[in-house]
């Protein structure tokens, strides 16, 4: 569905841009691309007084806390090298952003986003991250399953196979919510917050 509108209480969520998943080839789009992407969104939210949602993936330093049966780590000795789960420097750094860190696919289970986009009034959200048909997606699903208005931007996401990425945006988001490009969502937040 093509954008049309952003309510007023609208946030930004950022999926995994973290530095050890910003480091994976991507497609169709460069990790380097949606996270500038993401950060020029970030900045628009930021200016106008709209939240930020910054999420990230992590887990015990013993794995305790990971899902049984993942398939991430296969081949990796099953340690993540350190530093993994930091957020990138383009995005992080901003005393006013929330961090959210979650242990599964999805930002809304097992964590606290649900409490602190109610808490700030949020109505809708709009998605960026990586990757498109994993977190991006299951994130996208959970906010349309606890009654959000979901908004995806498409070229500030990415993921690790073109075609996963191709049949999220083209099959799934459509029945979630609006799609919508970076330069067309910050149209139209620009228009949305000075009325």
């Amino acid at each position: 569905m093509a954008l049309t509108t952003l309510d007023q209480n609208t946030a930004l969520v950022v999926i995994d841009l973290q530095r050890g998943i910003v480091a994976a080839p991507t497609e169709p789009y460069s990790a380097a691309d949606v996270v500038a992407r993401s950060a020029e969104l970030a900045d628009a939210f930021r200016a106008h007084g709209l939240p930020v949602v910054l999420v990230r993936v992590s887990f015990a330093p013993d794995g305790a806390d990971a899902p049984r049966g993942r398939t991430e780590n296969a081949g990796h000795g099953g340690q993540p090298p350190q530093g993994w789960d930091v957020i990138v420097d383009e995005i992080a750094g901003h005393p006013g952003d929330i961090t959210v860190t979650k242990r599964n696919w999805g930002a809304f289970h097992g964590t606290d986003l649900d409490l602190q986009l109610r808490r700030r009034g949020v109505t809708q959200i709009v998605l960026t991250g990586v990757a498109t048909s994993i977190g991006v997606e299951s994130t996208a699903r959970a906010a349309h399953e606890h009654g959000y208005h979901v908004t995806l931007a498409t070229d500030a996401m990415t993921d690790l196979n073109a075609d996963a990425h191709r049949n999220s945006v083209e099959r799934i988001f459509p029945r979630l919510g609006e799609s919508g490009t970076t330069a067309e969502i910050g149209e139209l937040l620009a228009k949305t917050r000075s009325a």
